[in-house]
C-alpha cells in the first residue's frame, strides 16, 4: 500500500483510478457474470469502498487489481443471495474459483484477449441500433455518464437513457455473445467499433464539459484499442485510417492547453513540441492505408490532420488541400458538422467572406441551432474581417451554449477583444462555447 496522502489525496487516487481502471472493471464482470447492470452496480460499490479503505490503509499499489477483487466479491455476494436453482448455484462457483483481477492487455502478447475488446465487439453487435452501440460502450467502458453521452450525440438525456435501457435489455433477451467475434464476422462490426474508439478519443481530446480541456486518460484508451483494432483487423484501410488520425491529434496534447489550463488555438502551438514519433507513425499508417484504394472517412480525416501536423507553420497549411479533403469527406459523410468544417477552411482558402456564405447556409438550415460551433465559427470569420460589432455579438450567442470552462475563458478573452476594440457588449449578456482549435 501507498500512503494515502490526505482526504484530497485519496479523493484524487480514486478520480484517477475510475478514469483509468473504470472500464476494465466493468468488462471483466460482465465477462464473468453476464449482467450489465449487476456488473455497473458492483464497480460503483468498489470505487465507494475505495474512498473509505484507502484512507485507512492507504491507496493499493495496483488499484486496478483492488477493484477489481473487491467488485468482483461484491457480484458474488449479490448473486449468492440471488441463487435458486443449480444453474444460479453454478455461475456462483463459477465467479468464486477465481477471484484475481484479471493482468492488463500486454500490447506484446499476440493474442486479443483483452476483456475491454470483448466488451466493444458485443456492444457493437449488428443487432443493435448504430446509436446504441456507440453510446452502450462509452457507458460501460469509459464510464461517460449519460448526461456527457447525450450532449455527445446532441440528444436531450431522457432519450439517451432510454437508449441505453434498450440496448442492455436487448443484448440480455437475444443472447448476444461476449466475445471478439470470429474473423469471417468481423466486416459486419467494423462501423459501429471505430464509431466507439472515435466518440471515445473526441470526448477526451475536447471534453464536453468540466474544467479540463483534455481527457488524457480517455484519449490514450482510444489510441490503445484503435492499435488492437489494427492488430485485429491489418488489412482494413480505415482501422489503419482512424489509428493515424488519432495518433496525429493526440501528437499535440501537450499543446492544446498552456500551464494554466488555458486553450491555445492550432495556428498559436508549439510546433516543436509536438510528438514527432506519433505524427511520423500516423503518417505512415495514412499512405498504408491509402496505398489499398478504397478511401473512407476516416482516412480523409487523417489526411486533413496530416494536412496541419506536417505544415513547418501555421502560415504553411494548404487550406486549399483541406478544403478540398473537407468536400470530399462532405460527400461520404453528409453532415452538417462536417460542412460546417469545411466552411471554416473555405474561409481560410477563400477568404472570411466565402466561409461566412456557407455558415450562412447552415444557419438557414437551422440543422445546427443549439450547437456551439456554428456561432463560434461565424465569430471568428468576423473577426478577421474586423466586423468587431458583428463578432462580438456571435461570440455572446456561442457563450451561451458553454459546457466546459476552458473554451468558455477563451471565448471570453476573443469577446473581450473585440470590446476592447469598440463593440458593444452583446444583447442580453449572453454567454456560450466553442471548439476553435481549428477543424
Amino acid at each position: 500500500m501507498n500512503g494515502a496522502g490526505g482526504t484530497g489525496g485519496v479523493e484524487e487516487a480514486v478520480a484517477a483510478a475510475f478514469r483509468e481502471e473504470w472500464g476494465q472493471v466493468v468488462a471483466t464482470l460482465i465477462g464473468v457474470t453476464g449482467d450489465w447492470d449487476l456488473a455497473e452496480e458492483c464497480a460503483q460499490d468498489a470505487f465507494a469502498q475505495a474512498l473509505d479503505r484507502w484512507r485507512r490503509d492507504g491507496v493499493p499499489r495496483r488499484p486496478g487489481a483492488w477493484l477489481t477483487t473487491t467488485a468482483r466479491r461484491r457480484a458474488l455476494d449479490v448473486l449468492r443471495r440471488r441463487a435458486v436453482g443449480a444453474a444460479k448455484l453454478r455461475e456462483v462457483a463459477v465467479l468464486a474459483r477465481d477471484e484475481r483481477a484479471p493482468d492488463p492487455y500486454d500490447p506484446d502478447d499476440g493474442d486479443v484477449v483483452d476483456d475491454r475488446l470483448r466488451l466493444i465487439f458485443t456492444c457493437c453487435h449488428p443487432a443493435l441500433p448504430i446509436e446504441a452501440r456507440v453510446a452502450l460502450t462509452l457507458r460501460t467502458l469509459a464510464g461517460l455518464s449519460t448526461p456527457e453521452i447525450a450532449r455527445a450525440f446532441l440528444v436531450p438525456e431522457p432519450t439517451m437513457a432510454q437508449r441505453l435501457v434498450r440496448a442492455k435489455r436487448k443484448i440480455r433477451n437475444a443472447g448476444i455473445p461476449y466475445r471478439v467475434p470470429p474473423a469471417h464476422l468481423l466486416p459486419e462490426r467494423t462501423t459501429g467499433v471505430l464509431g466507439v474508439v472515435y466518440l471515445l478519443f473526441n470526448e477526451g481530446y475536447a471534453a464536453t464539459s468540466g474544467a479540463d480541456l483534455v481527457r488524457a486518460n480517455l484519449c490514450a484508451e482510444a489510441v490503445r484499442l484503435a492499435r488492437v483494432l489494427a492488430r485485429l483487423m491489418p488489412d482494413e484501410p480505415e482501422v489503419l485510417g482512424l489509428l493515424a488520425l488519432l495518433l496525429l491529434h493526440h501528437a499535440r496534447r501537450d499543446t492544446r492547453a498552456d500551464a494554466a489550463g488555458e486553450l491555445v488555438t492550432l495556428e498559436d502551438q508549439d510546433r516543436t513540441a509536438w510528438e514527432r514519433s506519433e505524427v511520423d507513425e500516423g503518417t505512415a499508417l495514412l499512405e498504408n492505408a491509402l496505398r489499398r484504394g478504397r478511401p473512407g472517412p476516416y482516412q480523409i480525416q487523417a489526411a486533413i490532420a496530416a494536412c496541419h501536423m506536417t505544415a513547418p507553420t501555421a502560415k504553411d497549411t494548404d487550406w486549399a488541400d483541406v478544403a478540398a479533403l473537407y468536400g470530399e469527406l462532405a460527400r461520404l459523410v453528409p453532415s452538417a458538422v462536417v460542412r460546417l468544417n469545411r466552411a471554416v477552411a473555405v474561409g481560410m482558402a477563400e477568404g472570411p467572406e466565402a466561409g461566412l456564405a456557407l455558415v450562412a447556409e447552415l444557419e438557414r438550415s437551422g440543422e445546427l441551432a443549439e450547437y456551439h460551433l456554428l456561432p463560434a465559427t461565424r465569430a471568428d470569420l468576423l473577426r478577421r474581417l474586423d466586423r468587431t460589432e458583428e463578432a462580438a455579438e456571435a461570440y455572446g450567442t456561442a457563450l451561451d451554449l458553454v459546457e466546459n470552462d476552458a473554451e468558455r475563458r477563451f471565448l471570453e478573452r476573443r469577446l473581450a477583444e473585440c470590446l476592447r476594440a469598440g463593440a458593444a457588449p452583446p444583447e442580453g449578456g449572453r454567454r456560450g462555447t466553442a471548439r476553435p482549435d481549428g477543424p
